[in-house]
């Protein structure tokens, strides 16, 4: 079964926009495991403009499920909370300072030995760990060089060209082609796979099912978005039966 983890970082830019704790971010982060994710997924950058360190550490009180924590490990602030935290896993995302949404995949081969070195301090801690790749067989095979339990294909691409043009059979294999190659090398390779960004329900049931053995997916700006419409538990459970 793949795993629906929910992304909260939308709750706390509400909250963030009007100060005090309205809404409450732990209490997201309950309702989200309640609703049936089977985990809830962070990011915390630098600047805190979403998620606050603190957060994390408030969320880490509660979880019952999966938790995973997103962000840039260049960061030692965020090493720190990683290491202080223990989540489930960890998921490491190229990002530069101040960028609006991560946008890219590591170049495994370039970083290859930092990210050996980074990896193995989170592997040391007990930490799952999942890279951000762009689904390129070449950064696959590297990502198995660095010692990652999985990685995390980053389907904007995929999102994107999913509703441009004919809608046909033929059309959608061409898309998702690249996503399925890039899988099925991480399976040959003994990664696991996870996938995000821009994922939806327009979009998450034909990728699913071109790739049947994909390990989690982390959604949060499309669900959240659809939760403003349909409710938070309608949204959590319409993602799940996408992923059926």
């Amino acid at each position: 079964m793949t795993k629906l983890s929910v992304n909260i970082n939308k709750f706390a830019t509400l909250r963030n926009s009007r100060g005090g704790n309205n809404p409450d971010i732990v209490k997201a982060a309950i309702d989200a495991q309640r609703f049936g994710a089977d985990g809830v997924t962070v990011h915390p950058r630098p600047d805190e403009r979403h998620i606050r360190y603190e957060d994390v550490r408030q969320i880490k009180k509660i979880i019952t499920t999966e938790f995973n924590i997103e962000g840039n490990c260049t960061e030692q602030k965020f090493v720190d909370l990683v290491l202080e935290t223990k989540p489930t896993q960890v998921t490491l995302v190229p990002d530069t300072l101040g960028q609006l949404t991560s946008d890219h995949g590591w170049d495994t081969i370039k970083n290859k030995d930092y990210l050996q070195n980074i990896i193995s301090v989170f592997k040391k801690a007990g930490i799952r760990v999942s890279i951000f790749v762009d689904p390129d067989i070449k950064m696959v095979e590297g990502a198995a060089a660095t010692g990652t339990d999985r990685i995390e294909l980053y389907t904007e691409g995929y999102a994107k060209q999913f509703g441009a043009g004919p809608s046909t059979s033929s059309g959608r294999e061409a898309r998702v082609k690249p996503y399925v190659e890039a899988a099925q090398k991480a399976k040959e390779l003994g990664l696991g796979i996870n996938a995000g960004h821009d994922l939806d329900l327009h979009n998450l049931k034909y990728f699913k099912q071109a790739i049947p053995w994909l390990d989690e997916v982390s959604i949060g700006h499309a669900l959240i978005c659809d939760a403003l419409y349909l409710g938070f538990e309608n949204a959590v459970q319409l993602y799940k039966r996408q992923l059926m």
